[in-house]
């Protein structure tokens, strides 16, 4: 293996001894000129500090694989990472009644930059960095060898971002292994049906970080009027009316999105035609319900990552405070208000922080029922605080 030694400017070794997995571009020394996915030696005063692959179009350089220097970056590196990954999914996550989940989270894997989903055999792979593009057919062969039972690998676009979970890209897919994928895969998640478009949907086709969370809008829906902003293709309205939901409306702008939310609350036994479905603002809904004097016992606020650049941090910030001040305008005394972020830019104390200000200046008293992150196949390293994105709060009108 030839690897190429990068000197890292002073004092910056212990920070990667301490397991964090970037180095950006400032803090090396000198930049070389080598291609993208090139394997390279981080090195303080000559002495070998960490492995990792080079990323010339990136403010993040280098990408850590390893820190220890025995280990050489290769096939048999790449596929003892995927089946470690496959390991402690099939450990730590129910299966009973669930047939996919997050085989490979990044760096919470070991594979920074790496995401690949399992939707019902169906393998969808999103790579994140330029230096990412040699070690392609190393990590379809890993996939073939390590996941029992693929029936397929679909690519999707690369995007030049160097945050993996505020991506919300929608670059088609194509097949890279096996028959050609369905344009629609049927999954099962919790006993519910979903069906999940792996070729052109947000992300990899659907939001598995959330799957948990759905599962516990399920529980709280009995017999409540549930309002579902951000809706995308129905997750938690179908789980909110699988629980016994009085009604539910799902908003979301994409008429796209909306259509599939249909069709996933006729999956699963459930009467279309006696909940609402629109593609429409959120805002101009949220707007129009209270004009109307319309309230409801549950509303869930899923949206957009707000902060998609550091800069953007406060706006986002702001962002959140109006819209759960908005929601709160039109939720009846002792309704629950479930709200999430997923900008990993806005901390759960700056989240928090929001949604009080939008109590305060709605005038309604909140108590904090239930917080929650990550499902256990979205692992957060605790030297990279940074993969720490999800946020999800259930709040009660007191």
């Amino acid at each position: 293996m030839n690897v190429v030694k990068l000197e890292l400017a002073r004092g910056l070794g212990r920070h990667l001894r301490a397991g964090h997995p970037w180095v950006f571009r400032k803090a090396l020394e000198h930049v070389p000129k080598i291609p993208a996915g090139s394997v390279v030696d981080l090195t303080e005063n000559g002495k070998f500090v960490a492995r990792g692959y080079y990323d010339p179009h990136s403010a993040i350089a280098v990408r850590v694989l390893t820190r220890d220097s025995r280990d050489t970056v290769d096939a048999g590196f790449i596929t003892r990472r995927v089946r470690q990954a496959l390991s402690e999914r099939t450990a730590l996550i129910d299966l009973t009644d669930t047939d996919s989940y997050r085989l490979i989270h990044g760096e919470g894997d070991g594979l920074p930059g790496v995401v690949v989903d399992l939707y019902a055999g169906w393998a969808v792979m999103k790579l994140y960095s330029a230096g990412l593009t040699p070690y392609r057919p190393l990590l379809i062969e890993a996939l073939k060898a390590g996941v029992p039972g693929l029936k397929g690998i679909i690519g999707r676009d690369e995007v030049g971002r160097d945050d993996v979970d505020e991506d919300e890209g929608r670059g088609s897919g194509k097949m890279l292994f096996g028959h050609e994928a369905p344009e629609l895969i049927p999954i099962r998640e919790r006993g519910a049906t979903f069906m999940v478009d792996a070729w052109k949907g947000q992300k990899t086709g659907f939001f598995l970080d959330q799957r948990e969370n759905r599962y516990l809008i399920r529980r709280l829906g009995k017999g409540r009027d549930v309002l579902n902003c951000f809706s995308f293709s129905g997750g938690f309205s179908v789980n909110a009316a699988l629980g016994g939901a009085n009604s539910v409306f799902s908003v979301d702008q994409d008429p796209d999105a909306i259509a599939l939310a249909r069709e996933n609350f006729t999956r699963n036994g459930i009467a279309a035609e006696k909940h609402d479905f629109l593609a429409a603002d959120v805002f101009k809904i949220i707007q129009s319900f209270k004009d109307e004097g319309r309230t409801f016992d549950l509303i869930i606020l899923d949206p957009p990552a707000f902060a998609k650049t550091q800069r953007a941090v406060q706006a986002a910030i702001d962002g959140y405070a109006s819209l759960n001040r908005q929601a709160l305008a039109i939720l009846r005394p002792g309704g629950l208000l479930a709200t999430a972020s997923c900008s990993a830019r806005v901390s759960p104390d700056d989240f928090m922080g929001a949604v009080r200000e939008a109590g305060f200046k709605a005038g309604v008293d909140l108590a904090l029922v239930e917080e929650r992150y990550q499902p256990p196949d979205h692992p957060v390293r605790l030297q990279f605080p940074e993969g720490k994105y999800l946020k999800f709060y259930v709040l009660q009108s007191v």
